[in-house]
């Protein structure tokens, strides 16, 4: 029977899987290429999940690690240089998962987050397991984003209706 802890953590790795699903088959110039208005691209996004995600809430809140890798500018989280490979930014991606991995395998889900915003009430994020909770559903709902940009870009639909 699996645990909460088993469950959560396969979703977690469940929505990673997808997100990475969604960039197979792209080339540079469409993982590259804004679609919505917004202005992000697939690597940005990828390159969003990384820093803001698994690095932010796994390595300086659940581990208590520096903050001192974040990239200066606004929106710095989602950029992507064009001196960047797509290979490095998903590269990137995928030791951040690692990491995060070897993080959560070092915890328990009661264990109280090692680092806290200043401004975050004492409810807020008070165990790894609202952390995790957190990161599965960012990362799953930006699963669906690029699913729809995936669509728009080359008409691969993950979900066939």
């Amino acid at each position: 029977m699996p645990t909460e802890r088993d469950t959560l953590l396969a979703a977690l790795a469940g929505a990673r899987r997808h997100v990475l699903a969604q960039l197979d088959g792209l080339d540079d110039e469409a993982l590259r290429r804004p679609v919505l208005p917004s202005g992000w691209s697939c690597l940005g996004l990828v390159r969003h999940l990384t820093l803001s995600d698994e690095r932010y809430w796994f390595e300086v809140v659940v581990a208590g690690g520096p903050l001192d890798w974040w990239p200066a500018g606004d929106n710095a989280d989602w950029q992507v240089g064009p001196d960047e490979t797509a290979e490095q930014v998903v590269d990137a991606y995928r030791a951040a998962i690692t990491a995060s991995d070897a993080i959560l395998a070092a915890c328990s889900l009661e264990d109280a987050p090692r680092h806290r915003e200043d401004g975050w009430d004492e409810d807020d994020f008070a165990d790894v397991r609202s952390v995790v909770q957190h990161v599965v559903v960012e990362t799953a709902t930006h699963a669906g984003q690029l699913d729809a940009v995936r669509e728009l870009l080359d008409g691969h639909q993950h979900i066939v209706l």
